[in-house]
């Protein structure tokens, strides 16, 4: 199991507000595949998938604000 993490979008931030899931639990992903929205400095930017998997468990609901490289989902990583 993996886990999703907040990346960070730019030198200065620190935190941002996770918008909405694009995927759902059950659902597979490719790596480079968005798998959620989230705002910061005003600018909506999607949360790219940095390996292949399927998410198993949301951990941060929309509409919550989340530090930098805290998760926010569990995945099963998967062969492309």
């Amino acid at each position: 199991m993996r886990n999703i993490l907040m990346p960070r979008l730019g030198l200065t931030m620190e935190e941002a507000v996770l918008v909405r899931w694009l995927k759902a639990e059950g659902e597979s992903f490719r790596e480079g595949e968005p798998v959620a929205e989230v705002l910061t400095d005003k600018v909506t930017t999607a949360v790219e998938a940095t390996f292949s998997g399927r998410l198993l468990r949301v951990l941060v609901p929309p509409e919550t604000t989340v530090k930098v490289l805290t998760p926010i989902a569990e995945a099963e990583e998967t062969e492309e």
